[in-house]
């Protein structure tokens, strides 16, 4: 009997800390706005904005600003590496990270590019 509860405690145990681990991982898609205000990493999807200061490296950071889609509301993302290949094609781009010190540090960024197939629908 004694075996079957530490069998149990032990895939209770394991169960919470992959909970624990996957919860950590998962990075939710927020505005602009809610990108400020969020205290651990979100996802903030936009364009490209036209209007503001062109994209640029500043020392080992990749600096451009990005525009919500929806609200046209502007943030400036320090995405901490060089500029990503395809940048200059990008329909969409995600960036993942956290706003901090007034301006949104991305370590991940994903760019989204028009398909080559969206002619053939």
């Amino acid at each position: 009997m004694n075996r079957k509860y530490l069998l149990l405690i032990l895939l209770l145990v394991f169960v919470g800390y992959a909970g624990w681990i996957f919860s950590d991982s998962v990075t939710p898609y927020v505005g602009i706005a809610e990108a400020r205000e969020a205290k651990s990493n979100v996802q903030v999807k936009g364009l490209l904005d036209k209007n503001g200061p062109a994209p640029h490296m500043d020392g080992e950071e990749f600096v451009f600003v990005l525009q919500d889609e929806d609200t046209l509301e502007t943030m400036t993302v320090r995405y901490h590496g060089g500029k990503p290949d395809q940048f200059d094609q990008a329909h969409h781009i995600v960036a993942i990270g956290k706003y901090r010190e007034g301006a949104f540090h991305a370590d991940k960024l994903l760019i989204k590019c028009p398909s080559k197939y969206e002619s053939a629908k």
